[in-house]
């Protein structure tokens, strides 16, 4: 356990603007993410209702 302490010491945490600039980066990319997922099912589920379903 005592190494684990002396190796958490020697870790270089980020500063208070470092990581609100990469948590804004993550919250960012994740709703782009979230987005084009959600685009390609709604093609997704209009191709299918249109080519299996005839509607």
């Amino acid at each position: 356990m005592q190494e684990t302490w002396t190796e958490l010491k020697k870790v270089e945490w980020p500063g208070r603007e470092e990581a609100t600039r990469l948590t804004m980066l993550v919250i960012v990319l994740s709703a782009c993410v979230g987005i084009t997922l959600g685009v390609i099912d709604l093609i997704f589920n209009v191709l299918v209702n249109r080519v299996l379903l005839g509607g």
